[in-house]
């Protein structure tokens, strides 16, 4: 403001001299002299906060640009590691699938979708025959437990859920017996049986060492025995059921209940590969001429020799059944198929 005011007085200086002499009044030259005096500082004053100014703003120019150049550097160098890892992802995911497939041999059935891939394959050891389904969940809702009929009570086979649901593969799944109710037949699970993320009927706190198993909802397999829901719960599960035992957990080989060991039978099982692969088995047996079944310590070492990390044993015995595309591509021990309470499909 200072400024502005002398050079108003610069520009008035010259107009009131020549006033004061027309008026008869007279100006000293000093007089003149002072504001061009103040004015000339005030203007070099002014030059010098302007040139530091401008001084100021080159430094935080070159600043700016020099942070701007290291951001796209380290943008670009992060962008340049994400491909690398995204690629040395892929090609470790790559190495362990034809790992897995050197081990299960050339796929029978194949099928693919945005939400799912399905390989199965046959599987032959000496004494026992089955067959492998290797799936990859795109979409974790692609896998479902149904109840029979879609409600309580009912019973239907395997073979049944999948052509009414309209899935491409099918096992059966949890165990359950059957009472009379009103003169007729009522199927019951055991233990407890979650589907789309919701407990069917209250929790069950089933005595022993019956375990739960199924997916969480990111679509990797869970499963453990629990005491309380809030146990279970705390896994998120989206879909699941109940049997026994626990084979192989966190890839820890868990230790088969006395009851159940050193006996040749069907087998129905559910597991997971450490890249998260499904892997759903069935194993024929009571049949002499075709197969014995097999002894769930000799199925672990088949697991673990497939370098399965999660395993769980799902009911078997007649109950044991693998459907491919409406097709019962195994050998039920019945010589037919059993109605059940649950199953386990995989949709298109």
């Amino acid at each position: 403001m200072r400024v502005v005011n002398l050079l108003i007085a610069l520009m008035i200086a010259p107009l009131l001299g020549l006033w004061l002499t027309t008026t008869g009044l007279s100006a000293t030259t000093q007089d003149l002299l002072l504001p061009m005096e103040e004015l000339r500082t005030a203007l070099d004053s002014f030059q010098q906060n302007l040139s530091s100014i401008e001084e100021r703003f080159t430094v935080v120019k070159s600043q700016a640009d020099s942070q701007k150049n290291q951001y796209e550097e380290q943008h670009e160098s992060l962008n340049t590691l994400t491909k690398l890892a995204s690629n040395h992802q892929k090609k470790s995911d790559q190495i362990y699938e034809e790992r897995i497939l050197m081990m299960l041999g050339a796929p029978v059935k194949e099928y693919a979708s945005r939400r799912v891939e399905i390989k199965v394959f046959k599987l032959q050891e000496l004494g026992y025959r089955g067959y492998i389904a290797k799936v990859k969940l795109f979409d974790p809702k692609a896998f479902k437990v149904v109840l029979a009929k879609d409600k309580l009570g009912a019973k239907e086979t395997t073979l049944e859920a999948v052509k009414r649901t309209g899935a491409i593969l099918g096992i059966n799944g949890g165990g359950f017996y059957t009472e009379m109710k009103e003169g007729k037949p009522y199927g019951i699970h055991i233990g407890n049986v979650v589907i789309k993320g919701k407990l069917v009927g209250p929790f069950n706190a089933y005595p022993g060492n019956l375990s739960f198993s199924g997916i969480s909802k990111s679509g990797r397999v869970i499963g453990g025995i629990f005491s309380e829901e809030k146990q279970l719960m705390a896994l998120n599960p989206w879909q699941g059921v109940s049997f026994i035992p626990i084979l192989i957990k966190g890839g820890a080989v868990h230790p088969i209940p006395a009851d159940w060991a050193k006996t040749n039978q069907p087998r129905t099982i559910i597991g997971e590969y450490a890249n998260g692969d499904l892997i759903m088995i069935v194993v024929d047996g009571r049949q002499s001429d075709w197969s014995s079944g097999v002894t769930l310590e000799r199925l672990i070492e088949k697991l673990v020799e497939l370098g399965v990390k999660e395993g769980y044993n799902l009911d078997g015995g007649g109950s044991s059944t693998f459907v491919y595309k409406g097709e019962v591509l195994n050998k039920p021990s019945d010589g037919k198929l059993r109605p059940v309470v649950t199953n386990i499909v995989i949709m298109p």
